[in-house]
Order: C-alpha cells, then sequence, then structure tokens
C-alpha cells in the first residue's frame, strides 16, 4: 500500500483557506491512500466563538472530500474536523473515504487534551473504530490518543495492520511525539502512520514531524518542520515475517492480566 502523508500549515480559523489548500496539497500526493492531520479547518482550536466553526455532522467535508475521492480513485483518511452532531453536542472527529467516495468509518477522539481545556468545549468519542481500505484492516486515533496504550493494543488485538494517527502536535513536545508512535509500532507489531500538522496557531508553533514506522520501530520516513507531502510504500508481508520471529500475541497472559486489573479497580 502506498501512503502519502500531509503535513499541512493549517491556517488559524479560516476555514476557506485550508479547503483550498487541502485541494493544492492533495494534487501532490500520489498514494492509495492519502492522510491529513488534526481539525485541519480550522486549527487546534478557537475556543470564543467555537459553534461557528462547526461543520454539522460534517456535511461539507463529506461532499468535498468523497467528491475528490471518488474522481480520483483514492482513499483518503481526513484529518480531523469540529463536528457537531445532531444532539448539538460537539466532537473532534475524523472522516474515512473509500476510492468509491463512500464515507466508511468515522471516529471522535476519545481522549480530549485537558490541559489545553479540549474537554470542556467537546464531549469524548465512545467508540473504538477499525475499517477497511482495499482489503486491509486499519485503525485510527487522533493526538493526545497516543499517549494511551490500551487503545492501541485493543485496536492491535481487533487485527489491525496500520494505525493511523492524526494530530496537532506543538514544536515543544516533539520528541514524545516520535517516540510514541515508534513505541506503539513496536509493542503492536504495527505499521504506524503519524500525521502532524505544522505552523502557527495564536502563540504556539507545532511541530510537523509527521511520521510513518514499520513493526520493527524503524522510521521509514519523518518529515521536518515545514509543509510538505511525501509518499511511502508500505510491505505489508513484514508484518506476518515480524510476528513469526517474535510472537508477543502467543506469548500474551491475558488471565493475568485480567486477575491483577480487577485487583487494580477493587483498590480504588
Amino acid at each position: 500500500m502506498k501512503v502519502s502523508i500531509v503535513q499541512m500549515a493549517v491556517k488559524y480559523k479560516n476555514i476557506e483557506k485550508n479547503y483550498l489548500n487541502f485541494k493544492k496539497l492533495i494534487d501532490k500526493a500520489k498514494g492509495d491512500v492519502i492522510v491529513f492531520p488534526e481539525t485541519w479547518t480550522t486549527g487546534f482550536f478557537p475556543k470564543e466563538n467555537l459553534e461557528e466553526y462547526t461543520d454539522f455532522n460534517g456535511k461539507r467535508l463529506k461532499e468535498f472530500v468523497s467528491r475528490i475521492s471518488k474522481e480520483r480513485n483514492i482513499n483518503i483518511i481526513a484529518g480531523s474536523i469540529i463536528n457537531k452532531k445532531g444532539d448539538n453536542a460537539i466532537f473532534n472527529t475524523s472522516f474515512i473515504f473509500n476510492r468509491k467516495g463512500e464515507n466508511i468509518g468515522s471516529y471522535s477522539k476519545t481522549h480530549l487534551f485537558s490541559p489545553m481545556y479540549e474537554d470542556k468545549y467537546f464531549k469524548k468519542g465512545n467508540e473504538i473504530v477499525t475499517f477497511l481500505l482495499d482489503g486491509i484492516l486499519c485503525g485510527i486515533i487522533i493526538c493526545y490518543d497516543i499517549r494511551f496504550l490500551e487503545l492501541t493494543r485493543i485496536l492491535a488485538l481487533k487485527g489491525i495492520e496500520i494505525l493511523f494517527v492524526v494530530a496537532q502536535w506543538p514544536i515543544e513536545r516533539i520528541e514524545h511525539w516520535i517516540l510514541l508512535n515508534r513505541v506503539r509500532a513496536i509493542e503492536n507489531q504495527i505499521f504506524v502512520v503519524g500525521v502532524n500538522a505544522c505552523g502557527m496557531v495564536e502563540n504556539m508553533k507545532f511541530g510537523g514531524n509527521s511520521i510513518i514506522v514499520d513493526p520493527w520501530g524503524k522510521v521509514l520516513c519523518q518529515l521536518g518542520k515545514d509543509e510538505e507531502v511525501l509518499t511511502i510504500d508500505l510491505n505489508l508481508d513484514e508484518l506476518k515475517e515480524i510476528r513469526e520471529k517474535i510472537n508477543i500475541y502467543r506469548d500474551r497472559r491475558p488471565e493475568l492480566y485480567k486477575k491483577d486489573w480487577q485487583e487494580v479497580k477493587n483498590e480504588n
């Protein structure tokens, strides 16, 4: 599978410019799957008048991305957007489109970044999501989610081969970003495709360094700090070879983890 990562310089609060830039950048992408960063339509995230920047049930994004994916016969992981659902709750939601232009899945961020008060403005998603792209089972998480190892492990146990991570991760903690993408790949024996935004949002600089990691933890590519598009060919046969050499799924002890987890719950 060829994957194009689109490290976009998001313009804060400027939805129209960001849509134009999406179209310009996708012209440079040559992958079977094209991946954009978190909250690419607005930046992360306008606290004042937040509702003005919402997309009701992702309607505009769905129409826009569906048309492009169908016309170009490509799969698109459309980063994430500020999504207002039918009950007026606001979520940080990613939408996934196949080559036919069908919206085959959506995922709302389950761990909200409390240091920036994301939990005060958004509702938490409650679903763990997998989807098929060209017959390959994939999973998705958003930014802060990558710090929670249980979430990725559940996706791995569901059988995913590729984990997509869409983010707006600041430059000051970029080493965490790089390390966490590598660790999640190694400990779950999966490919990890991490796509981060770059540029400034008010006084915060987002760090780029989008990264693709193989199941050994080897960095297949890592971008710099500026807007860029890069395509990498993933050799999915490596998964079988790696899991035959070191079969962590065979050697797991879930009965032990369940027992000790129950003890922890009882203590707390």
